[in-house]
């Protein structure tokens, strides 16, 4: 299991100074009716050297200052997969702009055209060769961080510490398959996309 510290409220000034050129980013919520019924209940980050920092919110003011900081911070790179929910989520709740994002599942939709399995458990699958249990996923992850169990810090955990390796080997083959622009403009349209969601707009608007 990956070495996991657990803050309440916000990151400590000195985590926040210590992240640096990029980090993944994932969030649990009580629900995928953001922001409409359910409210954001964790939210992990990894760096670069695999450490987890697991974040429970203030749920009554959402403050998180520190933790501002690094998301707002255009200089480093924030890896997530399925942004779209998350990036929602972390702009409503915490009042800030995520700034320089990487899309695992954008990317693997993208340029992996052999498969129709985009989700975490596949690309884990494929570039680390580990299987992920994702039994856990439906749980109460609004429980004092102090309570939730081991199974549930490792399944937080999880969803972050092996995203490094996904966007490299899917930064290469966008590369080779020339599909990097295409890709980038993908990236560019997911702030009205989300617009879009929070809108009450979340069928696509492109289909007939």
């Amino acid at each position: 299991m990956a070495k996991i510290h657990k803050f309440q409220g916000d990151i400590t000034k000195e985590v926040a100074n210590s992240l640096k050129d990029s980090i993944a980013i994932d969030t649990e919520a009580t629900g995928l009716q953001i922001p409409e019924r359910d409210k954001l209940s964790l939210i992990q980050i990894c760096d670069q050297n695999g450490i987890v920092y697991i974040i429970q919110p203030d749920r009554k003011t959402y403050k998180a200052p520190n933790l501002v900081q690094v998301l707002e911070n255009e200089k480093i790179l924030k890896i997530g997969h399925f942004l779209r929910f998350d990036k929602s989520a972390l702009e409503f709740f915490l009042k800030c702009k995520v700034k320089n994002i990487f899309d695992t599942k954008i990317a693997s939709k993208v340029v992996r055209t052999y498969t129709d399995q985009h989700g975490l458990k596949n690309l884990v699958y494929e570039f680390c060769n580990k299987n992920l249990d994702k039994r856990i996923s439906s749980s109460d992850w609004n429980k004092d961080i102090n309570d939730l169990s081991d199974k549930q810090l490792e399944y937080a955990a999880n969803d972050v510490v092996f995203l490094h390796k996904i966007k490299a080997e899917l930064e290469k083959m966008l590369k080779r398959e020339d599909r990097m622009d295409l890709y980038k403009n993908c990236i560019n349209f997911l702030d009205t996309r989300i617009k879009l969601d929070q809108s009450g707009f979340k069928f696509d608007i492109f289909e007939h």
